[in-house]
């Protein structure tokens, strides 16, 4: 008897549950009176908009922005005139470290997927970089070799040289576009160097990142080979070199080890730079630090960020993680204090999505710093030796 009692009880639960049930299921077509939804059907092909009304579709560019192949020049003549192009360089044959770089640009792209035009006012200048006078496009990735370094940087330098070397949209501000480079490992900033020294001249370079990159060649790997010695530690040697940088440059994070005690910093003073460490923020804080960065640099600057000048907690994928350093709202803000510098060009690097959170921590500061690098373009205009020259 009791095994009865208790097995109406159970249907008569199991009833209750299926009435409960059938009370939300969704659409409730014989009771559904809102005004201001429509059930998941009735649409006809008129009613329905397939071109709007999500970031979340189409090519998988930084922010959204159009697509143009810049190094076409059927594609990039005419309405298609850019003033700020994004160039991706899919490159890491010059790492001492981890591989994986050249899967950057996607890696940052991919994370940018929340901006767009319509979306992408700043909370705290009010202003929005891509409804500017600037037109900012994706030039999308250079097709680099990844069999031969000097081939590959060849391919590259002949990259930002076509890329460069277009008309701007809006001449009233500049000639000349400019490129921010999605990276690649930090030897992709040498093919960027060079083609804004042919626009602009020699520049001071702000280069973030934990280690000093103006090795020697003969010093770091070189003794094997010319072939070795051009590498993503030796590049801004190289770059001296070159005469393409000034002697007011100035690297800001470091705090990665040295082959020497006083060889190292001999040669990077030599190369034109000062330094701030890491720890200097400690004892100077983020308007200290970007003072003496302001007061170090002169002329046109390039901006050259190593996304392993933050802290691994910030930003683990990255070839040569150093313990340490900044957080990415204390890199961010140092940024945003450089505005009003003429930035002639600038770069994203090292960035190795396979070694990177499942929340994706490494390429979304990377994304954001990209933004905060296209700001820092759009709210200063840059002359280039061609306007300077129709003066």
């Amino acid at each position: 008897m009791r095994r009865f009692k208790a097995l109406g009880v159970f249907s008569a639960a199991l009833l209750c549950v299926s009435q409960a049930r059938a009370a939300w299921q969704f659409p409730q077509a014989s009771n559904y009176h809102s005004a201001a939804q429509q059930p998941l059907s009735g649409f006809s092909d008129d009613d329905v908009d397939i071109l709007h009304g999500s970031q979340f579709n189409g090519l998988t560019t930084y922010a959204n922005i159009p697509y143009i192949n810049c190094l076409s020049n059927e594609a990039a003549e005419g309405s298609s005139k850019y003033d700020i192009a994004i160039l991706g360089a899919p490159f890491d044959i010059g790492v001492t470290a981890r591989p994986g770089a050249r899967f950057g640009p996607r890696g940052i792209r991919t994370s940018s997927q929340r901006k767009f035009a319509g979306f992408a006012w700043s909370v705290y200048t009010g202003e929005n970089a891509l409804q500017s006078w600037a037109n900012v496009v994706d030039c999308g990735d250079v097709r680099l070799t990844f069999l031969d370094k000097n081939y590959a940087i060849a391919q590259l330098t002949k990259a930002h040289k076509v890329v460069a070397g277009r008309k701007a949209g809006n001449e009233s501000h500049s000639k000349t576009p400019r490129i921010i480079t999605l990276g690649g490992d930090h030897t992709t900033t040498l093919p960027a160097l060079r083609s804004v020294h042919k626009h602009w001249g020699p520049v001071s370079v702000i280069h973030f990142d934990s280690h000093l990159d103006t090795w020697d060649p003969q010093v770091l790997t070189g003794r094997i080979s010319d072939y070795a010695g051009l590498n993503h530690g030796t590049f801004l040697h190289i770059a001296h070199e070159e005469g393409l940088i000034l002697p007011t440059s100035l690297h800001a994070g470091i705090r990665g080890q040295m082959t020497s005690a006083k060889g190292d910093l001999r040669n990077d003073e030599r190369c034109g730079f000062a330094r701030l460490t890491a720890r200097d923020l400690d004892r100077f804080g983020v308007s200290g630090v970007v003072s003496r960065i302001r007061d170090r640099v002169t002329g046109p600057v390039y901006i050259s960020v190593d996304i392993d000048v933050l802290d691994p907690a910030f930003a683990p994928a990255t070839g040569t993680p150093e313990p340490g350093g900044w957080s990415t709202r204390e890199l961010l803000s140092i940024l945003d204090g450089l505005s009003g510098l003429e930035v002639v060009g600038a770069d994203v690097v090292e960035v190795a999505p396979v070694y990177d959170t499942q929340g994706e921590a490494t390429t979304l500061a990377a994304a954001e710093v990209v933004w905060a690098l296209l700001e820092l373009m759009v709210a200063k205009p840059a002359k280039s030796l061609t306007d300077r020259e129709s003066l």
